[in-house]
């Protein structure tokens, strides 16, 4: 999986001019899920964007993770991450998984924020044609692919 994580002063996501989902201070993350990708790496990648510490503490140092300060996070699917630019000018996207395997993972990552404590967890609709909005704070990004953890075993 291949997460690019933004920390947000707000951020929103629309679909056909609709906001279907919101937050405050938090992060704005852009999912995508890969061939191969499993609930292990779903899971690892939910813990491991908990315990993120890129907020600032008391000294301004990023020292905080998003449960520290009470964050909020926004959950949005993008298959375009899982692009394979290697040959030509047009993306492969043939790794990407398959879709109903990547909206199970998806979701799967969303409720274990929650489950990790993250009070708010708001998402897009996968699939969709959305409009995402934010306000990038710092700017802070920060992108994680499971690819680095899979040699834990």
């Amino acid at each position: 999986m291949k997460a690019v994580i933004q920390r947000v002063k707000s951020a929103s996501v629309k679909v056909e001019g609709k906001t279907v989902g919101e937050i405050e201070k938090g992060y704005l993350i852009l999912v995508g899920v890969v061939e191969g990708d499993d609930d292990k790496m779903a899971d690892l990648l939910a813990e491991k964007t908990a315990k993120l510490r890129v907020f600032c503490d008391e000294n301004d140092k990023m020292n905080k993770s998003v449960t520290d300060i009470d964050g909020e996070i926004l959950v949005v699917s993008q298959f375009t991450l899982c692009a394979d630019c290697r040959k030509g000018n047009r993306p492969s996207f043939s790794s990407s998984a398959a879709v109903d395997e990547a909206e199970r993972l998806y979701e799967r990552y969303a409720q274990n924020l929650k489950n990790l404590g993250i009070r708010k967890v708001e998402k897009g609709v996968f699939g969709a044609d959305m409009e995402v909005s934010l306000i990038n704070d710092g700017p802070v990004t920060i992108i994680f692919d499971t690819d680095i953890w899979k040699s834990r075993g």
